[in-house]
This record gives C-alpha cells, structure tokens and sequence, in this order.
C-alpha cells in the first residue's frame, strides 16, 4: 500500500504569504543606504567585498550599515510584533523558580529556600 503524499497546506502556505508581506514592508522601512546594504548581503547573499565593491564601499561601512541594518529591523519587527513577543517569553512565577533553581543546580549552588 502506498502512503499518501501529504497535499498543499493552505494554512502553511498563507501563513508564509503573510509572514513575507510582513517581512517585506518592515525591510522598506530601513533607509536607502542601510536596505542596500542589507539586500545584498542578506538577500542577495553577497559577501562583504563583494557588497563593498559593487556600491564603491569601504569594508568597515558595509559591515557598520549591515549592523545598523539589522538592529532597525529588529525594533521595527518587534515594534510591528506589539506587546505579544513578550508574553511569549514572559519570566514570571512558577516558570521563573523553576529556572532559577535549575541555573543554580548547574553552578553547584542550592536556591535561597523561600521564608515559610
């Protein structure tokens, strides 16, 4: 008998659609020099010569646009995200003993028993 191949997942396949158009409009939000910069190297997979080369660069403004780049599209993404990511990761209550206790059992020390 012959398995089945699992068909198009629609709601895998909007959810790629949506996540690109998001990515996309948080990319054209970067200045001009800073989306360049980024598009080739991230993008278009271009090295760092390479990128300096074509837009007539130094190295180090490649890598300082590509590093300023990055760190606008991350506030932008977390930005367009809102309050969600953190509650994703939120560190709180019983998850946070948990951890703590955990980090502590790891260097060898016992967690500060709570005051009854």
């Amino acid at each position: 008998m012959q398995a089945a191949t699992p068909g198009p997942d629609p709601e895998k396949d909007a959810s790629a659609l949506e996540m690109r158009a998001f990515l996309e409009e948080a990319v054209a939000t970067l200045p001009e020099n800073y989306r360049t910069v980024f598009v080739l190297r991230s993008i278009e997979d271009m090295s760092t010569e390479e990128t300096a080369e074509c837009l007539d660069l130094s190295l180090d403004v490649v890598k300082t646009r590509l590093h300023r780049a990055r760190g606008l599209l991350r506030r932008e993404l977390l930005a367009r995200a809102g309050t969600s990511v953190a509650a994703l990761y939120a560190f709180a209550g019983a998850r946070c003993d948990r951890i703590v206790a955990a980090v502590l059992a790891r260097v060898g020390r016992e967690p500060v028993s709570k005051p009854s």
